[in-house]
């Protein structure tokens, strides 16, 4: 197999990544995207006949104008650019969730501080403001007062880019200190961990503590739904216990899963290979059309 990593950074997901594909002998092509040029009609020469392209951008803005690229050359590309664009873009996400029946977090959004006033006013306190676009949750905030959502609304709306005029607005759900990150491919879960903390953000890259979690049949029904609504592929679905449901908050598209490989039994980056191996065989594209 050879196949391109698209890549702007390489982390030590792309490590274990590049290295599980070597070790099985694939024909490895690290393409750093910040250094190639894009025309309208001819790919860029190290994207030509490779059997699969793998975008790895780390960069939001390239992975979604990389993988529209690759789809106008009818390259295959994994994941694609609607799953792309669906999973990097929040409100986007949230629509396709609640199309598709998933239960996510009540949201609403507006576009100036006094309509978004009266959203957090509805909601009532606590509630959360995200940013449309963006990870790792930065810039998340837990709003508690009347005082601190028309500061935080203030800042956002002094910002500059449009994207902070788009106030995205959700109920601040209870969950029992920790979230539950799941790696599915082809919405068939990899490997899963909850990830704890005593704060309001449990993400791992804010200082989670992380242990393995197994999937019940439920929480495996909701990870295949999110999994089609967002288009498919290799993603990261977030999901947060409520009661004796759960609500699926988020969708990643160029998953990170190096603390999951540290936490669970399961070899993640050979059981990502493996699905990479499967998509060449049935000449494959995910995420390239809508549904």
């Amino acid at each position: 197999m050879e196949i391109g990593l698209l890549y702007s950074r390489i982390r030590r997901d792309e490590k274990l990544l590049l290295s599980e594909l070597r070790d099985r002998d694939h024909d490895v092509h690290k393409i750093d995207v910040r250094k190639e040029r894009f025309g309208i009609h001819d790919p860029p020469e190290p994207f030509v006949g490779l059997d699969l392209l793998f975008d790895r951008c780390i960069s939001t803005s390239r992975s979604l104008y990389v993988t529209k690229f690759c789809a106008a050359y009818d390259l295959p590309v994994v994941n694609g650019p609607v799953t792309a664009e669906t999973c990097a873009d929040k409100v986007k996400n949230s629509l396709a969730l609640a199309e598709a029946g998933v239960p996510t977090p009540k949201t609403e959004v507006a576009f100036t501080k006094e309509a978004a006033l009266e959203s957090i006013e509805s909601f009532g306190y606590p509630c959360v403001i995200k940013p449309v676009i963006g990870s790792w949750g930065r810039l998340m905030a837990k709003i508690d007062t009347r005082t601190a959502a028309e500061a935080i609304l203030e800042h956002k709306a002094t910002l500059g880019h449009y994207e902070h005029k788009v106030f995205y607005i959700q109920e601040f759900v209870e969950k029992p200190g920790r979230d539950i990150r799941v790696v599915a491919a082809d919405g068939e879960p990899i490997a899963a961990m909850v990830r704890s903390s005593d704060h309001w953000l449990t993400n791992a890259a804010k200082g989670a503590t992380t242990a393995p979690f197994e999937p019940d049949d439920r929480a495996r029904e909701l990870v295949a739904t999110a999994s089609e609504a967002v288009g498919g592929g290799l993603l990261g679905i977030d999901l947060m216990e409520t009661g004796d449901d759960y609500t699926v908050h988020e969708v990643n598209h160029t998953v990170e899963f190096k603390a999951l490989d540290d936490t669970t039994d399961v070899d993640v980056p050979a059981a990502v290979v493996d699905w990479l191996e499967t998509v060449v065989a049935e000449d494959r594209t995910i995420g390239a059309e809508a549904k």
